[in-house]
Parts: structure tokens; C-alpha cells; sequence
């Protein structure tokens, strides 16, 4: 796929030896639900198939977190042996996440920004990260590196033996040896109430849907997150039901996730994220995927 079909009226701005050059790459149709307009793109260009790893960061007023994130980043790429892409895919964010993240480009080797200025949710900035991407593999992390990059060393073994999903669980009941690190009592009871519902209606034998680190075979990022719909909290629960559904195979790995003093979720949040998951069981029970 060409990157005129997936940035419809975006401009890549690509970095070369001596100076950065605008780059129009016109206009194109996205084949199903064009999702990325408006969307300027930043950053060094590669040969799709010369990519191995693509990892999206989402990032939404995370100015404090995204630049020790990708100099994590880029130390733990240093040491690896096979091809990579960092894409922030920034969602409309109020501080200045934007312009910090497109200072790093000649810092950060293969960075490239999605630079978007209208929130639209965390589920709608990962999907517009993954259809972006070029990796054969494609991950997905949160900007406040709450679980480590590293965690992909054991991800990679998953996929050496065909597996299409590959996810992190803090919870021993998944894999052992998950953790969370400083996670306040309340969100703990408000997790391990949502499981439950979660277990009920939509995602069974998954005890820790939501941790911010998931990974896909290039086949099963395009088939998934072209057919989503979530565009906020629930976003997790949606792409594993889907994976499901499609009988992929999901490996497991355990996860050490340390909460960022950043971090702030509301009471809200967890409401419209229930509201979601009750969503997506009417979207499957309807059959409202094109499954």
C-alpha cells in the first residue's frame, strides 16, 4: 500500500542528510474508513519491507513522559539486530507534546510524528498508528514506558512460532510473574470489577485486558484495526474480542508495570469505559464487524 492511500491531503516531512524536505504525497483513497486526514506525518521514511518492528507511542499531554521515553527507546533499539520504526501518534494533545516530539526527529533515529490537533480518543490514535506503520510486526506502548520496551524479548518468540497477537499481562493469572508497581487500591477494585464484566460479555480467558502493551502480525493489525469502531477507553477489549473472533493465536507474556505519577484516570472514565465494552458486545451480537 502506497502512503498516498493511507495519508489522504498529508504532507511527510523527510529528513536527509543535510536538510528536511517537504514531501506532498497528494491524494488517495483509503480502502475501507479513511481515518487518517488531516494528519501531517514527520519524520525519516523507510522501505516497508525493510522493517521488522513498527512501535506506536499514542501520546496526549504527555510532555513530561515522551522525551525519557524515546531516549528508552532508542537505547534499547541500539542494542537490538533487526529493523525498527518509532511512531508518536500525538491526539489532539493541550500541552506541548507535539513540539517536543518533532524536535527529537534528528535525535531519535527512525522517529516519525503523526501530528493531529483534534482529540480523538486513545483507541483512534493506536488504530491511526497501526494502519500507519510499515513493521511486520506492530506494537503498541504507552508514552510513560509503563512497561518496558524490553518486555518485547519475550514477545519475539511468540511470533517465531506463528503466533499473530502477542500481549502483556500484569496479572499471574494470565502469565507469571505480572505485576503492577504503585497502582493506587481503588484502581485495583475498579480493574478487577471491570474483568469480571469483561470476562461476561466480550473477552474470555484474559484476565488483564488493558495493559498498554500489545503487539500483531502485520496480517492481523490490518484485518483488526481496520474493522474497529472503539475510539476511546475500551479500545483493548475490542481488538482482543476481535482476535477472538477471527481464532487467532494470543500468546501471553508477564508484565512489571510501574504507574506513572502522571497517570490520572476519573471515575468517569470508568463508567464510559464500561459503557464501551457493553458497546462492543451489541456490535458482535448485531453483527456489526465484518466478521
Amino acid at each position: 500500500m502506497f502512503k498516498s492511500d493511507i495519508y489522504p491531503h498529508a504532507k511527510v516531512l523527510s529528513k536527509s542528510a543535510k536538510s528536511t524536505r517537504v514531501v506532498d504525497i497528494g491524494v488517495g483513497v483509503y480502502p475501507s474508513k479513511a481515518i487518517l486526514t488531516n494528519v501531517s506525518v514527520l519524520g525519516e521514511r523507510k522501505n516497508a519491507s525493510d522493517i521488522y518492528l513498527s512501535v506506536i507511542v499514542p501520546a496526549y499531554n504527555v510532555s513530561k513522559d515522551i522525551t525519557n521515553t524515546l531516549h528508552r527507546l532508542q537505547e534499547y533499539f541500539s542494542t537490538q539486530p533487526f529493523t525498527y520504526e518509532i511512531i508518536v501518534a500525538t491526539d489532539g494533545p493541550r500541552d506541548n507534546t507535539i513540539e517536543i516530539a518533532k524536535n527529537l526527529i534528528p535525535e531519535i533515529k527512525n522517529l516519525k510524528v503523526l501530528e493531529r490537533h483534534k482529540n480523538r480518543g486513545k483507541g483512534f490514535t493506536v488504530r491511526e498508528g497501526m494502519l500507519a506503520a510499515s513493521g511486520r510486526i506492530r506494537l503498541f506502548m504507552d508514552a510513560d514506558n509503563g512497561t518496558d520496551i524490553a518486555h518485547f524479548d519475550k514477545m519475539r518468540s511468540f511470533f517465531d512460532r506463528g503466533y499473530e497477537v502477542v500481549i502483556s499481562s500484569r496479572d499471574p493469572r494470565d502469565a507469571p510473574g505480572g505485576e503492577e508497581v504503585r497502582q493506587p487500591w481503588w484502581r485495583r477494585l475498579f480493574g478487577n470489577v471491570g474483568n469480571l464484566i469483561i470476562q461476561l460479555l466480550t473477552v474470555r480467558g484474559i484476565w488483564d485486558t488493558q495493559n498498554g502493551f500489545k503487539a500483531f502480525r502485520d496480517t492481523a493489525a490490518e484485518r483488526i484495526f481496520k474493522m474497529a469502531k472503539i475510539n476511546r477507553w475500551a479500545f483493548d477489549v475490542e481488538v482482543l474480542a476481535l482476535a477472538q473472533k477471527f481464532d487467532y493465536k494470543i500468546g501471553i507474556v508477564s508484565a512489571r508495570w510501574i504507574n506513572s505519577a502522571q497517570s490520572s484516570i476519573k471515575l468517569s472514565s470508568y463508567i464510559h469505559f464500561l459503557w464501551e465494552v457493553v458497546k462492543i458486545r451489541w456490535y458482535l451480537s448485531r453483527r456489526k464487524y465484518n466478521l
